[in-house]
């Protein structure tokens, strides 16, 4: 008898902890992003700069907590070489190296191997949650305009871009990560269905030696991230 009373009432927790994770399934993968915060440094920057990673866009899969979950448990494996920062959106994550899904289940993610900030078409990928999410590239979708301050840091120097174009576009428009003379930033996530792409692009401004930006820039970039 108390060996069958004993499963009975496992066989009720179990059943009470899936209820729980399927009703709070968003909360649960909310929270698992937005408190990834990795320490970004000058010396981690350069270590992860120097490792290999994925850029084939077609196999990102769309997030779920599974994958979050996993993201989370593996988070040692994305590779930080930086962080986006637009002030005017209060939007600031980490920049990873690479599009493969567990990068991009936590940060933003450098679409091509040869990108150098301040230079060329600095292009990065970023899931956009919905719902009135402000984790990731979210805030893009709900408030990115011309005008805006994109901010960009290897911990070493701050680049600053200033955005003069949104528009949607074809998911299959691959040619907008393709490497340009101008020095521009462009920044890729999905409609509100996920049939079409928003890009933000900003023309380049200027750089400046991270300790010699404004402190209110610097906090932006190094002092935790505001996704909520």
């Amino acid at each position: 008898m108390k060996k069958r009373e004993w499963l009975r009432w496992t066989t009720i927790v179990i059943l009470l902890v899936v209820s729980l994770a399927l009703i709070f399934n968003q909360q649960i993968k909310y929270y698992l992003v937005r408190t990834y915060h990795p320490q970004v440094t000058k010396q981690t920057v350069q270590q992860n700069n120097a490792k290999k990673a994925k850029y084939d866009f077609s196999n990102v899969q769309d997030l779920n907590l599974q994958s979050v979950a996993k993201a989370r448990a593996r988070k040692q494996s994305i590779n930080v070489i930086g962080v986006i920062s637009i002030p005017a959106i209060k939007m600031s994550i980490p920049i990873g190296k690479g599009v493969d899904n567990n990068t991009l289940a936590l940060a933003a993610g450098t679409m091509r191997a040869d990108q150098k900030m301040g230079q060329g078409n600095y292009a990065l990928a970023g899931h956009n949650m919905a719902h009135g999410s402000r984790i990731l590239f979210s805030p893009l979708y709900y408030d990115a305009k011309v005008g805006q301050k994109i901010y960009l840091t290897d911990m070493n120097r701050i680049y600053e871009y200033r955005i003069n174009e949104r528009k949607f576009i074809d998911a299959s428009r691959v040619d907008v990560v393709e490497n340009t003379p101008q020095k521009i930033v462009t920044l890729i996530t999905c409609n509100a269905t996920g049939s079409r792409r928003l890009m933000i692009r900003g023309n380049y401004v200027k750089s400046m030696q991270f300790e010699k930006a404004p402190q209110s820039v610097q906090k932006s970039l190094s002092k935790g991230y505001t996704n909520r």
